[in-house]
């Protein structure tokens, strides 16, 4: 009798295999909304996340990321701040925070932050944007060797991003450094010849060093 029920119970479990991964897949997953740019469906779907576990890190830090590409920045600040409550040292939380203050103009916040996420995630999946946020705010700030080491180290690590040479040659121009500026103008122009910003760039540079 104890092996008939036994076999009864695997019995059972084999057939539910089958409903349970359709469950599995049927279920919402923010992760995969945002990845699709489905950015409000994200939201929607992290609420509901949140309204079930208020303590759940890895739905604030989905809400923040689809309510920033939605340039909801006030209500991702306080999602934000929630997520840093819970989980004071998440890199992700940080770096969220940085760009929040960085596309609000506060510069010194955001620098603040970025520094923080390279302290605490130097090889982080978000590294090289926290160096070209950080590089665009140095620029903001007329500090335009501190944007071409900030700049240089983004280009370093994504070298096929055109529009990022272009602001790193825009600040070795503004430094004073116009053969440097020259050559990364150039490496813009390589990976995208359309880029007019560079093309301006690129002939300032050469009329500056011709009339030398």
């Amino acid at each position: 009798m104890k092996k008939r029920t036994w076999e009864h119970t695997i019995c059972l479990f084999f057939l539910l295999i089958p409903q349970l991964t359709v469950f599995a897949q049927n279920k919402p997953d923010a992760v995969r909304a945002y990845r699709n740019g489905n950015y409000e469906q994200a939201v929607s779907i992290c609420l509901n996340e949140i309204a079930a576990n208020r303590n759940n890190i890895e739905s604030y830090v989905v809400i923040c990321w689809s309510l920033i590409r939605l340039n909801r920045f006030e209500e991702a600040q306080t999602y934000a701040q929630t997520g840093r409550n819970l989980s004071r040292y998440d890199p992700r939380i940080i770096e969220i925070l940085g760009e929040i203050n960085y596309f609000q103009g506060s510069n010194h916040e955001a620098l603040s932050y970025f520094q923080e996420y390279i302290n605490l995630a130097p090889e982080g999946q978000r590294i090289e944007m926290v160096y070209y946020f950080m590089g665009e705010i140095f620029i903001r700030l007329g500090r335009f060797r501190h944007a071409d080491i900030a700049l240089s180290t983004a280009v370093h690590r994504v070298p096929e991003n055109a529009a990022w040479w272009t602001r790193l040659a825009y600040a070795r121009e503004n430094a004073g450094d116009l053969s440097e500026a020259a050559v990364a103008y150039e490496r813009a122009l390589s990976l995208d010849a359309q880029l007019s910003d560079a093309r301006r760039g690129l002939d300032r540079i050469r009329q500056a060093l011709g009339n030398r």
